[in-house]
């Protein structure tokens, strides 16, 4: 698998999406990171829904650890990328955001809307995302990355059916208990 301490990162757009996938994916390249960009031109830019599977793909199949997605709102490319299988994906608008959804989420794809976020934002986004993993930054909240584990990892093993089964309750849940905020934390 390639992964992102490597600098390795998997990206893909619909054709609203592109320019800022070229914006954020030059980015990228000139610091380092090898990209694969699965949309290399404008023609091959698929419907929205299509590149998530895509790129998702690549995801599932174990070729990398994060996926960087656009398309116009961020959200059709999201919602296609999130039906395949191990892909925790994330919509995005700001950094705070992006750098949530690695942190606390342990999201390996984020998906950004270019009728929304400029070039420079969706680059800073890129960074903060694709430079940060779960927990990073909280250690010093009591049960943070615990907490936060238990949420990936029964989002990434939920049955439904077996869910529907326990009557609509998770199956053998685990606890951790989260302590206060730490008072200095900005978000």
């Amino acid at each position: 698998m390639k992964l992102a301490k490597d600098r390795h990162v998997v990206v893909g757009a619909d054709f609203a999406g592109f320019p800022l996938k070229e914006a954020v994916k030059s980015h990228l390249t000139e610091n380092g990171w090898q990209v694969k960009d699965m949309t290399p031109t404008l023609d091959d830019a698929d419907m929205y829904h299509r590149v998530g599977f895509l790129v998702g793909s690549q995801i599932a199949e174990q070729e990398y650890e994060k996926a960087l997605l656009f398309c116009g709102s961020g959200m059709g490319i999201h919602v296609a990328a999130s039906k395949v299988p191990h892909v925790h994906a994330a919509v995005c608008e700001s950094v705070p955001a992006a750098l949530r959804a690695a942190t606390a989420n342990n999201c390996n794809v984020m998906a950004m809307g270019a009728f929304y976020i400029a070039p420079r934002l969706g680059r800073a986004m890129a960074d903060a995302f694709l430079s940060h993993s779960l927990g990073e930054g909280y250690e010093d909240w009591d049960g943070f990355y615990e907490y936060h584990r238990i949420g990936y990892d029964e989002c990434e093993t939920f049955d439904y059916e077996a869910y529907r089964a326990n009557g609509f309750r998770v199956v053998e849940p685990r606890e951790a208990d989260l302590g206060p905020e730490p008072r200095a934390l900005a978000f």
